[in-house]
């Protein structure tokens, strides 16, 4: 069974941590004075304002402030402040066995993908694809923080992930699958090919989104899920946004999907926001969920935090 963090509650404090990429101090600082302006008290990473080329500091470095945040008995929420690259070399410097024993809530999309799905692999802990720091600013969508916190702040039995009202969520495989959830970006889950942190995705509900690729590109990547056997294992797909996606050759990412996602007779939900889209619906990775493409419904079934 899963473990399910601790609830967040207004007034607990978030650990704010930078796992891959670089953010600039000044967009730290705003967006921290944000998560202050709703509540929370904040306490920030040893590494957080690191910048290293593309890079953060070293993978040791910002491993430690990770572990520094599980170990912390005052952070309810780790939140790292962007995604960028570099996340899967933090993997090797974790201890698995010290954040099951010491469960939080994570949360993030991007390149924490990679991040979310091993710690749901190998510590069993519930994660969210949900909301970055870099998101909390006064203008972020009323849509994107109600999903955070029914994610993070509400003990629900159930829930349902639906897009806001004016975009739709379409069923295009017909079908009714109940299964642990995996999945995020799907560059991210490509980076752990071939390591001890390659997704399981057998008897999943697998979710894939991308940014800024063209079709030709995320086509490259989806042949490798299929060659990896990965679409052969999971139960049902759900296809996020691909935003910024340039068409390749005539073909965009909705023909890629009717040509290579729909034969492959899962059930199967597309369009769904998630990730690096405008509206960002918060999906617990490593929780038990029901895909009904029948009813077109995409369910979280059980409690993904603890009170």
């Amino acid at each position: 069974m899963a473990i399910k963090p601790p609830i967040l509650r207004i007034g607990d404090t978030i650990g704010i941590v930078t796992l891959g990429s670089p953010l600039s101090s000044e967009t730290i600082n705003n967006r921290i004075a944000t998560l202050r302006s709703f509540g929370y008290e904040v306490i920030l990473g040893e590494s957080v304002y690191a910048s290293t080329g593309f890079l953060a500091g070293t993978p040791e470095m910002r491993a430690q402030d990770l572990m520094n945040m599980f170990a912390n008995e005052e952070v309810k929420l780790i939140l790292p402040t962007r995604g960028g690259v570099g996340v899967a070399g933090i993997l090797p410097y974790l201890d698995y066995s010290f954040i099951q024993d010491h469960p939080k809530l994570i949360s993030g999309y991007s390149d924490i993908t990679i991040l979310l799905n091993t710690l749901a692999q190998l510590s069993d802990l519930i994660t969210l694809h949900s909301l970055l720091l870099i998101n909390f600013t006064p203008n972020e969508p009323m849509y994107n923080l109600d999903q955070f916190y029914a994610a993070t702040s509400t003990f629900l039995p159930s829930r349902t992930i639906e897009n806001p009202p004016s975009i739709p969520q379409i069923s295009r495989v017909p079908g009714n699958v109940t299964g642990r959830i995996v999945g995020g970006n799907l560059t991210s889950i490509i980076s752990g090919f071939g390591t001890p942190f390659e997704i399981d995705t057998r008897g999943k509900i697998l979710f894939l989104e991308e940014t800024n690729e063209p079709v030709n590109t995320v086509y490259r990547y989806l042949e490798m899920l299929k060659l990896a056997g990965k679409f052969e294992n999971c139960i049902g797909i759900v296809m996020g946004e691909c935003s910024n996606c340039p068409i390749a050759y005539g073909t965009s990412y909705e023909d890629l999907i009717n040509a290579f996602i729909v034969p492959l007779e899962k059930p199967l939900m597309t369009n769904v926001t998630t990730g690096h889209g405008i509206f960002k619906a918060a999906i617990p990775v490593g929780a038990i969920g029901n895909l009904d493409t029948i009813n077109n419904t995409f369910s979280i079934i059980e409690s993904t935090v603890s009170l």
